[in-house]
């Protein structure tokens, strides 16, 4: 072989795997390349490697495609340092000798990372899942599909497109199980809760799983959820129910009590909860998983950003902003125009009549700034 076209070859990323898939390839045939440059990108079950050039030249492909499975040693291609290079004259050569350890008769999954944390996040039994194939993100989205349809409970019971799931039983979840009822908007189909016996009931709502039981109701036929877990205390664990519960494939629709009253120009996003005698205003923009709880009141032009709690009771003059994850306590006031940064705590009773810097706590009962 001419020393100076440099062959590039799939490397091992783990002695334990030397299969991959072929998930990128970043270039085109006789494309001119700069040293560092990326060609394309592997993927194991746990890591993820880009092959990049060497040096400047001219990249000449072999036959694989994008999601093939490959091997490490396998010729990915070459690096010419001259265009229209004839590949007729180079003595083939497909793989080079790398060490790997017999996996012939094994029988280990192939799960990509991003397949790995979803199976997590939905506690499904690893052990369940095909072993003859590379089980990607959309594959196990497709299986969970097909376990669905093959599913003997499904069969014999049918599920409400309209029921919801209220994720937590203590008293918020109380709160939205009577706020459910009232507006007729859904059929509350069972509480999930980690710490109440199966089968308890939540003012006669039967308590029918645990957290890592999403995977299971999801196969039964449940698609919808609504987050009982208020986050006063830490919002990452209500910001944790949304994640989990998205991942499993969960909707969380919006709901709104009857005696609640919105502006025809109020936008609401998913999963917002709007409890009784709140009022809010014109242009009002209010962001994912915001609690508005009862008589708040959100005045004309205010944003909210996602996951904002506001307390019972707490007032928002017009055009106030307030981002993500911020919590509100009871009876707070926010003056005309003020920005409130994201992750605050505004204790009970504080007035606020200038800007909150991002991650700032004002103390209840005190005026901002002293």
């Amino acid at each position: 072989m001419n020393q100076q076209v440099k062959p590039i070859y799939f490397p091992l990323i783990n002695p334990n795997e030397p299969e991959m898939s072929l998930v990128a390839i970043e270039v085109q045939q006789g494309q001119r390349v700069q040293e560092g440059q990326i060609l394309g990108t592997v993927e194991t079950t746990k890591a993820t490697a880009d092959l990049t050039a060497e040096s400047d030249g001219y990249i000449y492909l072999s036959r694989h495609r994008v999601g093939e499975m490959v091997r490490a040693g396998e010729l990915f291609g070459y690096l010419s340092p001259v265009p229209d290079l004839d590949l007729e004259k180079i003595p083939l050569e497909d793989q080079r000798s790398i060490q790997v350890p017999d996996q012939s008769k094994q029988a280990n999954l192939r799960l990509t990372e991003p397949a790995r944390r979803l199976a997590e996040a939905m506690n499904i039994d690893l052990s369940r899942l095909p072993k003859d194939e590379w089980i990607t993100e959309q594959r196990l989205r497709q299986w969970l599909e097909e376990e669905h349809s093959r599913s003997e409970v499904v069969a014999t019971q049918e599920i409400d497109p309209n029921a919801v799931l209220i994720f937590g039983g203590g008293g918020h979840g109380k709160s939205l199980i009577e706020l459910i009822r009232a507006s007729g908007q859904y059929v509350i189909g069972g509480v999930i809760d980690d710490h109440k016996p199966l089968q308890a009931e939540v003012l006669g709502v039967p308590v029918v799983g645990r957290s890592n039981d999403l995977a299971r109701l999801y196969l039964l036929g449940y698609r919808l959820m609504v987050n009982a877990v208020g986050g006063i205390g830490d919002i990452s664990q209500r910001i944790g129910v949304f994640e989990r519960g998205r991942s499993a494939g969960f909707i969380f629709p919006t709901v709104i009590h009857p005696t609640a009253f919105l502006e025809a120009s109020t936008v609401l996003a998913d999963g917002v909860q709007v409890f009784p005698h709140v009022y809010i205003g014109s242009d009002a923009k209010i962001g994912y998983g915001v609690i508005l709880n009862s008589g708040v009141i959100v005045s004309h032009d205010c944003q909210l950003g996602d996951y904002v709690n506001l307390s019972p009771g707490a007032i928002l003059a017009g055009e106030v902003r307030v981002g993500e994850a911020t919590l509100i306590g009871m009876g707070v006031t926010v003056n005309l125009r003020v920005k409130i940064g994201a992750h605050c705590r505004i204790g009970n009773g504080a007035t606020i009549k200038q800007d909150v810097p991002d991650q700032t706590i004002v103390r209840a009962g005190t005026i901002w700034p002293a």
